[in-house]
């Protein structure tokens, strides 16, 4: 069994018992969390597509914690012209695991 979730302008496929790493969110470790905007669901008895979301499916998950992917390095320069510019960029995700899909 698994869905499709929109959630932060994205699309996830999730399935029960997964670790989804999500844009960050204000919600403590080790609350619970739904989402009910599911675009799609598959179970082994039927299959359910959305237009654009189906009802009656919702997507259960608690939030394990918050993380920083690697850091992402932006170099900027203009030739013949001594310019250069360094950054950098660390975004920051909410791990979630998903607990059940319930159609219902």
């Amino acid at each position: 069994m698994y869905a499709i979730i929109a959630d932060g302008g994205k699309n996830y496929t999730v399935s029960p018992g997964q670790v989804v790493e999500l844009e960050r969110k204000d919600i403590a470790s080790g609350k619970e969390i739904d989402f009910s905007d599911v675009l799609y669901y598959k179970s082994d008895k039927e299959v359910l597509v959305g237009t654009p979301k189906v009802d009656g499916v919702k997507v259960t998950g608690v939030v394990e914690g918050d993380m920083k992917a690697a850091k992402v390095t932006i170099l900027k320069s203009k030739r013949r012209k001594n310019y250069r510019k360094k950054q950098g960029h660390r975004q920051t995700y909410t791990k979630v695991r998903i607990k059940d899909i319930v159609k219902g």
